[in-house]
């Protein structure tokens, strides 16, 4: 049995087999080479399929032994077929996973989550190639997958660090009158911390200067969301105090996400960061705007940030920056925010 998916992102169809055998209770899905968006759809169909099947199996075996590169939308498939399995009260479970995948679940921490084989667990018998996998677990684990050429990137992230260290210098001359203020208008912390998902999706805490109230995350649900799709937004939430109001239209809340940029974990310029609530509510291609990491500033800053009212235009907006991408692009869109931020309705709300 195989499934066959085809891609809508390139100009010529691309066929994907998922071979899948099946003994007694068992059913044992073999990865390709690669699994990324052109993949994932096709991967989550093949395996979703076997529990919709009247003798469906009671455990789910994913074969990597010949899986060399996984993306953020191959780890989304895998994410989404746990899910699934688990709902449906059935097992899943990875085996021959390669030191490049492997190397993918241990920076999203999935490699505490899903159970997985570890090659001693397999007898040379059952697997024809156990030699081979037993060479290549002795190898030394390969690099992070490179999903997207601004990742490797070494001038980026030199920008990156040179930017992140002028911006961490204004914010320290700006840190006491933004402290007072934030202490007179509403008592409280100054710093706000979030759980965000960086890149392949990996989670990070993200922080801002305070611009709610202090139990603002409490009554979150009494606050409508003016948008539609996987994230939050209100024009007139009544949680922001009178001096978060400003920071925001000025975006001097973010001013502490510069310490994040230094630590590798976002950019001065790339996709909107999001929340891992948002994450889970993600199909399969929605992912791919993680093959990317979180900027404070991109194409949704510059492009009306409180005027974006939909995920899909969130979605768009990041995949934009991804096709675009080049060097000189992230300069004009970092002076391209620099105008934006004059202007009356630039910042967020």
């Amino acid at each position: 049995m195989a499934t066959k998916v085809q891609s809508f992102m390139t100009s010529q169809p691309i066929e994907v087999d998922f071979p899948v055998t099946s003994l007694n209770d068992t059913a044992i899905v073999q990865v390709p080479a690669r699994l990324s968006v052109l993949e994932a759809v096709g991967f989550k169909q093949t395996c979703q399929g076997l529990t919709q099947s009247n003798s469906h199996p009671k455990q789910i075996i994913i074969d990597f032994h010949q899986t060399t590169f996984m993306d953020s939308s191959g780890l989304g498939a895998l994410v989404s077929n746990f899910k699934y399995a688990q709902e449906k009260g059935m097992t899943l479970i990875l085996r021959n996973v390669t030191p490049q995948v492997m190397s993918v679940l241990k920076l999203t921490g999935l490699d505490q989550v899903f159970s997985i084989e570890s090659i001693s667990e397999l007898s040379l018998i059952e697997q024809p190639s156990g030699v081979e996998l037993l060479r290549k677990a002795s190898r030394q684990v390969e690099q992070l997958p490179t999903t997207h050429p601004s990742v490797g990137s070494w001038m980026k992230r030199f920008i990156d660090i040179i930017g992140s260290l002028v911006g961490l210098v204004i914010t320290g001359i700006l840190l006491i009158p933004i402290a007072i203020a934030i202490q007179i208008d509403d008592p409280g912390p100054l710093f706000f911390s979030q759980i965000r998902c960086g890149w392949m999706g990996k989670r990070f805490e993200i922080w801002k200067f305070r611009s709610m109230c202090v139990d603002a995350e409490a009554k979150k649900s009494q606050v409508k969301n003016q948008v539609q799709g996987a994230f939050f937004k209100n024009e007139n939430d009544p949680r922001i105090t009178r001096v978060g109001r400003f920071l925001r239209r000025t975006s001097l809340d973010e001013l502490p996400q510069f310490w994040n940029v230094l630590k590798g974990e976002m950019s001065l310029v790339g996709t909107r960061p999001p929340t891992p609530d948002e994450v889970e509510r993600y199909e399969v291609p929605e992912w791919q705007r993680l093959d990317v990491k979180p900027g404070m500033t991109g194409e949704w800053q510059v492009n009306g940030r409180s005027t974006v009212r939909s995920f899909e235009d969130v979605i768009r907006l990041d995949l934009q920056y991804q096709q675009n991408w080049s060097l000189l692009y992230d300069l004009k869109l970092i002076f391209k925010t620099v105008a934006v931020l004059f202007h009356k309705n630039s910042g967020a709300v």
